[in-house]
């Protein structure tokens, strides 16, 4: 069934249609988009970080396990790749949401995203695109205006 049977009745509706969609535009502006990716893509880090540890920073013991065990990584030593990893998980997510060090946080956790997906959970690729999407997105962006980066004048 046509719903738009004339070309003026096409013409409207593309019209609209894309009166909508300057309207969404809009109100999503990059800076909006750019602050809801910091905050997305550095809560599902930091809350990782944060199954790691016990108080602030403290790595428990079951964290080592899990290292030597079922994350474990060619050319890094367990004890090693659990601290790097804790501590990135922590200190690039509250960059991100800061909007400090955008570009540079984004590819650390990218550059983390991409050997958890090569060496520990190949079979999550559909989670780690996600991840990558909203980690690119900031790389090539930026934190958007909304961000200590702006602030401050770094690109």
């Amino acid at each position: 069934m046509d719903i738009a049977r004339t070309p003026h009745q096409r013409t409207a509706l593309r019209q609209r249609w894309n009166h909508l969609a300057d309207t969404l535009q809009h109100w999503l502006g990059d800076a909006f988009l750019c602050l809801v990716a910091r905050v997305g893509i550095g809560a599902t880090f930091f809350l990782s970080g944060r199954t790691k540890v016990e108080g602030l920073l403290s790595i428990t013991p079951g964290t080592y396990e899990l290292f030597r065990t079922e994350y474990l990584l060619p050319l890094l030593p367990p004890h090693i790749a659990a601290h790097l990893a804790t501590y990135a998980e922590h200190i690039f997510p509250i960059l991100l949401v800061l909007g400090l060090c955008t570009r540079l946080s984004a590819l650390a956790l990218l550059g983390m995203t991409t050997v958890i997906e090569v060496f520990v959970y190949p079979d999550a690729w559909p989670t780690h695109l996600v991840w990558a999407g909203l980690l690119l997105l900031l790389i090539g962006r930026g934190a958007g205006r909304w961000s200590l980066d702006r602030a401050l004048g770094i690109h």
